[in-house]
């Protein structure tokens, strides 16, 4: 296998660039939410979910109080610097201080993501004031760059 390529992975995430948002969704052009998004990016590059996401409401995060999404990205990926993040990287955020993260974007340079977050489509988006809420960066499986 030679490799999961980084402008590969951009591509395809721009490719859901318009998809509305929908919450628990993962299907290009129909509907997605921040997971989804990455979901389906996986799906598109590496192949089949290496495991089904339970069903979350809006407030998941807060009401279990566990860290779901880094573990599960630790799991999946590869854990990559913070401060040393690259383009095709799935980027976690957290909203608040001392809460769980229950954000995600894809990287498209060190300054852009694509990501989708509640009332918008997926959009390509400055990271800007999002580095502050950084909490984890994950390198895609056998990714090249």
């Amino acid at each position: 296998m030679s490799g999961l390529a980084r402008v590969a992975i951009v591509a395809e995430a721009r490719r859901w660039i318009g998809t509305p948002y929908r919450h628990q969704a993962s299907l290009i052009h129909v509907g997605c939410d921040c997971l989804g998004l990455v979901r389906g990016v996986w799906r598109a590059l590496v192949g089949p979910e290496p495991e089904e996401a339970p069903p979350y409401s809006p407030d998941w995060a807060e009401a279990q109080g566990v860290e779901a999404l880094a573990l599960a990205a630790n799991r999946h990926f590869a854990r990559v610097e913070q401060d040393a993040f690259c383009a095709g990287d799935v980027l976690l955020f957290r909203f608040r201080d001392h809460a769980p993260a229950k954000h995600l974007g894809i990287a498209t340079s060190a300054t852009h993501m694509v990501h989708a977050h509640g009332g918008a489509c997926v959009a390509e988006a400055p990271i800007g004031s999002w580095c502050r809420k950084l909490a984890g960066a994950f390198a895609f499986p056998d990714v090249t760059d």
